[in-house]
């Protein structure tokens, strides 16, 4: 990349930066008790000094700011992983919620929550419990789609319609089971962030990070393997490692998402896409791009969730799906024009 191109990525993703800060600071000024945006800074500046907060104050570092804050690592934790399945499956429509791996998370997330617990327990089995039946779903999704080691785009796309049906009809048998947090469980699953808190904040982050650091450090392999996994080889690319490697970051983040946000479609579609438009396939600079992009995303879909219909607050898994179907139907019939000629 010469010297101006490095100068736009630099400026596209300050701009993304400066815009994500901005949307944080709308998300905890509004809602059904407004606040400046004044107020949200002496807020945050307050508690870093140990001051006594105001009700307002209060409202807003109790409240507010861990729900806007859990949005952005959410929103960032999807587009992380539509980046990853992505480049793995050289398919722009790979997606957690369309491959199913959103609902194999929500399943191991249901069964925690199911469970029950306490303390610790109750704190880290759903994010973990996630992570296991994200892993498992595209394994078994990519084998289920694989034909003579090719895995064709159809086959994909049917093979997650299909396993994520299966996973959904499992997790609604285990809430007839435990009917008795039917009501909590089914309002997670149409996805919301509702009671999000501190704990919740750091876990999602330490997940994040862990989820994101391996990708950043393959950036180069995963580069190479959009040539295909042969030319890939050739060049010196250990594919099956590279691939096991990334499943499981992929896997990881979304499991942190799903596990306190509940399934939340489109968020993985829409964003690692608008940010290839802008940048290119370097995922040097496609996923710190869709990472922030992700969480812009997710901070204005939490925000409309909260003040459309206030004082009723809509599933944030609605607003997002509302605004994905279209964009997925879109490329679809892209992806079709373009095998057609």
């Amino acid at each position: 990349m010469g010297r101006t191109g490095n100068r736009r990525a630099a400026f596209v993703l300050l701009l993304l930066a400066g815009v994500l800060v901005a949307v944080c600071v709308a998300g905890a000024a509004f809602g059904a008790v407004p606040i400046s945006g004044a107020d949200v800074f002496g807020a945050v500046k307050g508690a870093l000094r140990g001051a006594v907060l105001t009700p307002s104050q209060a409202l807003v570092m109790d409240l507010r700011l861990p729900r806007v804050v859990l949005a952005a690592l959410v929103g960032a934790c999807l587009a992380a992983a539509g980046v990853l399945y992505q480049a793995l499956f050289r398919n722009a429509l790979a997606d957690p919620y369309i491959l199913g791996v959103s609902s194999g998370a929500g399943l191991g997330a249901a069964l925690a929550f199911a469970a029950g617990g306490t303390g610790a327990a109750a704190l880290w089995a759903p994010p973990l419990a996630a992570f296991v039946g994200a892993l498992a779903t595209i394994l078994l999704v990519a084998a289920l789609a694989t034909r003579r080691g090719v895995m064709e785009t159809l086959s994909l796309l049917l093979a997650g319609v299909a396993v994520s049906y299966t996973l959904a009809a499992m997790t609604s048998f285990v809430l007839v089971l435990r009917h008795e947090q039917m009501s909590r469980i089914v309002f997670w699953m149409m996805g919301g962030l509702q009671g999000a808190t501190w704990q919740q904040v750091w876990i999602v982050v330490g997940m994040l990070v862990a989820g994101l650091a391996v990708p950043l450090v393959y950036a180069r392999e995963l580069n190479i393997m959009l040539l295909g996994d042969e030319r890939a080889g050739e060049l010196g690319v250990n594919v099956e490692r590279v691939k096991r490697i990334i499943l499981a970051a992929a896997s990881l983040v979304v499991s942190a998402a799903v596990s306190v946000s509940g399934l939340i479609g489109f968020v993985g579609l829409m964003t690692p896409h608008a940010a290839r438009i802008v940048l290119g396939p370097d995922h040097r600079l496609l996923l710190p791009a869709s990472v922030i992009s992700g969480a812009i995303v997710m901070v204005l879909a939490d925000l409309a969730a909260r003040v459309v219909l206030a004082p009723v607050e809509l599933p944030v898994g609605i607003i997002t799906a509302l605004a994905g179907g279209p964009v997925f139907v879109w490329l679809l019939i892209r992806s079709n024009r373009g095998a057609a000629l």
